[in-house]
């Protein structure tokens, strides 16, 4: 209870005895009570969050998660790990040889030779190669050498009635168009493209690609004199200490009738 001041007791007796009024016995003037502030209420406590227990992992993801990670210079290496792959399976498997020398230039060059006579000599505006057909008509690699770079026009201009093997079977082969297409001149004496050793390289690649002939049996002496990759004759055309008209070569540019071996020249 709040105590009330002695002053305002002796105030409210004062009044009493100058009005002489008689109020109830034993009370006393009321006096307005003093209002106890109000205290607020305690603020009701947050309840606790929840925490819910993690459920453990796996055997294997806890093996995982315990495993040391791959450091990042680790996967550029990995990255590159198929190019690797692809490299060493190539080095393990043989490969091809590839030719060179004279018969290595006539690859090079024959796809112009391809559109008459086919890919694989098989003819077509131009005469068959393949199945031993040149090696019939030419059988010494002079004849043919000098058949190629003259070419037809040449030819009929000189009045050369056949050219290669005059005894072919069949018969010779006369210097005219063939299916209604000439042989162009190849050699540069009558406005051909070819230097003479890449006559000598494509006639190479005709004679013992196309054709058929085996330098390692009948043709063997033809083919290290003139094919082979340590050719001389090749050499001597490729450096210019040679050329058809070398009279040991018994070329000639000159159009002539295919004859037997000696006497090419002099026909």
């Amino acid at each position: 209870m709040t105590e009330i001041p002695e002053h305002l007791l002796k105030r409210s007796r004062d009044r009493k005895a100058a009005g002489g009024g008689s109020s109830d016995s034993g009370s006393e003037a009321s006096v307005p009570a003093t209002t106890t502030p109000a205290v607020p209420a305690p603020r009701a406590a947050a309840p606790e969050p929840v925490v819910s227990q993690a459920k453990p992992d796996p055997a294997y993801v806890a093996a995982a998660k315990k495993r040391g990670k791959i450091p990042h210079w680790a996967m550029a290496t990995l990255a590159l790990l198929p190019i690797f792959l692809f490299m060493y399976v190539r080095g393990l498997q043989p490969q091809k040889a590839e030719a060179s020398g004279p018969i290595a230039m006539g690859i090079e060059l024959y796809g112009a030779c391809a559109s008459c006579h086919g890919a694989d000599g098989g003819g077509g505006a131009g005469r068959v190669f393949k199945g031993g057909e040149s090696l019939k008509t030419f059988p010494h690699i002079e004849d043919m050498l000098n058949w190629v770079y003259a070419g037809t026009e040449a030819f009929s201009a000189a009045g050369v009635p056949t050219y290669g093997d005059p005894d072919r079977e069949g018969g010779a082969h006369a210097p005219y168009s063939y299916n209604g297409s000439p042989m162009p001149a190849q050699g540069a004496k009558y406005g051909g493209a070819l230097t003479e050793y890449e006559i000598l390289g494509v006639v190479c690649h005709i004679r013992y690609d196309l054709a058929g002939a085996d330098p390692a049996g009948d043709w063997a002496e033809e083919y290290e004199k003139w094919c082979s990759e340590e050719s001389e004759i090749f050499l001597g055309l490729e450096d210019g200490s040679l050329t058809f008209d070398s009279p040991e070569l018994e070329i000639g540019t000159d159009p002539r009738p295919g004859s037997p071996a000696g006497e090419m020249m002099g026909a």
